[in-house]
């Protein structure tokens, strides 16, 4: 990155404007249309003589007389390498804030749900906010070798994650700039739940070029693979044990496994979410084989920035569920606003 110390302010920055309209247009750049887009009283004699020095360094070049001028490999190496610092540094200032808010969120939630349970005296759950609702504010991509590229997603919320992705073959730093440009038209702006759907690369015609579905894939597969998605927290299994109908039943132990154990809570977390306000499942209605003889109370959370979560009361068919029902929409009001302070 030894590009980025040889020029002055004026000139990096005429370089990049010269950069950036030519990967918007695809057209060489001259002096006239640069002096109309930079933010000062240059002469026109200046700006010429400004790309003239560029030229010389090596940052563009003129294809032929009378032409404006490209970008050379120096010049998009250069165009890179200063994107790079500038995305690194907002990604790690993103990142920051997001292991903040992780701790502040997982804190609350094992706080909202404990409350819940002590409250009720049934058992409680509630779910940490899933990204599926959220849209992707950019992609960041930048080499790590020769056939490996580091994805960076930003999402809304302020959400990162990150992927390295083995491209199988040589990539440039012009095809990183390309690649970048193409997959952002594609996916900025768009839900996450949307790019992970079946027949997204059906919609997206420009998608299935080949490098932009690879990497795409290997993004999806990333989103769907993070351990905190669906994360869920409970609290009160022993209040199960208050119930003499429960306690009598022989399939308690598996009602008690089933919430410390979590796995088959996700299926409720999906049927929920795919639905609004309160929801009340009463024995055999309920979608988990261990709680037929119990009621379940669920409603959606919304975190904000289109995050959703589940909160959830589970007990004994004769629960108090005006209590339950007062409970759980007093969480489902105050949780963002909670999240926010």
């Amino acid at each position: 990155m030894d590009s980025l110390k040889e020029l002055d302010e004026r000139k990096e920055k005429i370089l990049k404007l010269i950069i950036k309209t030519y990967l918007d247009t695809g057209e060489p750049v001259g002096s006239r249309t640069i002096s109309k887009m930079i933010n000062e009283e240059l002469s026109s004699a200046t700006i010429r003589n400004e790309m003239s020095d560029l030229e010389d360094m090596g940052y563009i070049m003129q294809p032929h007389a009378s032409a404006g001028r490209v970008p050379s490999d120096k010049g998009y190496r250069f165009y890179v390498d200063s994107l790079m610092i500038e995305k690194s540094l907002e990604v790690k200032q993103i990142k920051a804030e997001m292991f903040e808010r992780v701790d502040r969120l997982e804190n609350m939630l094992k706080g909202l749900v404990k409350t819940i349970a002590t409250n009720t005296n049934y058992a409680a759950m509630i779910s940490a906010p899933s990204i599926m609702g959220n849209k992707i504010k950019y992609i960041q991509l930048s080499t790590i070798d020769e056939n490996k590229i580091l994805a960076v997603v930003v999402l809304e919320g302020n959400i990162v994650k990150t992927h390295i992705i083995d491209i199988g073959k040589t990539v440039s730093s012009k095809d990183i700039v390309d690649l970048s440009v193409n997959i952002n038209e594609i996916v900025t702006g768009k839900e996450v739940r949307e790019i992970v759907e079946k027949n997204f690369f059906d919609k997206n015609e420009k998608a299935n070029d080949k490098d932009i579905k690879k990497i795409i894939q290997e993004i999806i597969k990333a989103i769907k693979e993070d351990p905190l998605e669906n994360s869920i927290f409970t609290s009160g299994a022993n209040n199960f044990l208050k119930y003499k109908e429960l306690t009598e039943n022989e399939n308690v132990e598996n009602l008690v496994e089933t919430f410390e154990h979590k796995n088959e809570l996700v299926q409720l977390i999906d049927n929920v979410n795919k639905e609004s306000g309160i929801k009340i499942y009463i024995g055999d209605e309920t979608p988990i084989e261990s709680m037929k003889d119990c009621s379940v109370v669920t409603a959606n959370c919304d975190f904000g920035n289109g995050m959703k979560g589940m909160v959830g009361v589970v007990g004994p068919k004769r629960m108090d569920y005006e209590k339950v029902i007062k409970a759980i929409t007093g969480i489902v009001k105050n949780v963002g606003r909670e999240l926010e302070e």
